[in-house]
């Protein structure tokens, strides 16, 4: 069946839910506990060793195909408008983010802030030691890339097909 990588990450979600369920469902019925005056068969739960491994099994094959045909797909597409993977996109976007909000810190600093000292005889200052201007493009541009790579991105996961064999 063929999936957008926006779909993959959904089915994964699922798959795992479904496997964190059958586990739990496994953990409340493969032991019980009886009174003596029960009648054992009576406070028996529903299981079956074999039939829930089977489950498990089968869930746990699923996500690993989703999640390898989705490692394949990040490492072999390139994203439109970037000489880039998807994977390296997904490398690239934190750092993007980063150098925003250091470039955001460093564009908010005054040129010159004076600076308290315990005895007030010595006045101090504080100099942006680089152009502020130049980090204010540079935050404009960053943000711009940033925007731009995110949307790029978002494109591709919704349209890009891969074939998962589910």
């Amino acid at each position: 069946m063929k999936y957008t990588s926006a779909q993959v990450n959904k089915l994964i979600k699922k798959l795992q839910e479904e496997h964190r369920g059958l586990l739990s469902q496994e953990s409340r019925s493969c032991t019980f506990v009886a009174a003596t005056v029960e009648d054992l068969e009576a406070a028996r739960p529903a299981y079956s060793y074999g039939q829930t491994q089977s489950a498990l099994a089968a869930v746990e094959q699923k996500i690993r195909l989703a999640k390898h045909a989705l490692n394949v797909f990040n490492a072999t597409h390139t994203v439109p408008g970037f000489p880039l993977t998807v994977d390296e996109m997904l490398i690239y976007l934190p750092q993007l983010n980063e150098r925003k909000m250091k470039l955001s810190l460093m564009a908010n600093v005054l040129a010159k802030t004076r600076l308290s000292t315990g005895d007030g005889s010595i006045i101090e200052y504080e100099y942006a030691n680089y152009d502020l201007e130049q980090v204010r493009a540079d935050l404009l541009k960053t943000g711009d890339e940033l925007i731009r790579a995110q949307l790029a991105l978002d494109r591709l996961n919704q349209t890009e097909l891969m074939e998962i064999p589910i």
